[in-house]
């Protein structure tokens, strides 16, 4: 679908905007609610830290592999 060239620009873009952009949008909502106990402040963290990646996971897949020579 991308090029190898596009596809390795598009993941650095998200992970240098759109990565601490959603971390900084995930902190200011949940401090919003009041601190909840350490399990669920935890299990919160973690289920954020993966959904991110989610839309993501397409632009990701292969650009950590060496380029293919044709």
């Amino acid at each position: 679908m991308f090029s190898y060239k596009l596809k390795r620009f598009l993941a650095i873009l998200v992970l240098l905007i759109w990565l601490p952009f959603y971390i900084v949008l995930v902190l200011n909502i949940l401090a919003i609610f009041e601190r909840p106990s350490l399990i669920i402040e935890l299990l919160v963290y973690v289920i954020a830290g993966v959904f991110w990646a989610l839309p993501f996971k397409a632009l990701f897949k292969g650009i950590g592999q060496q380029k293919k020579n044709k």
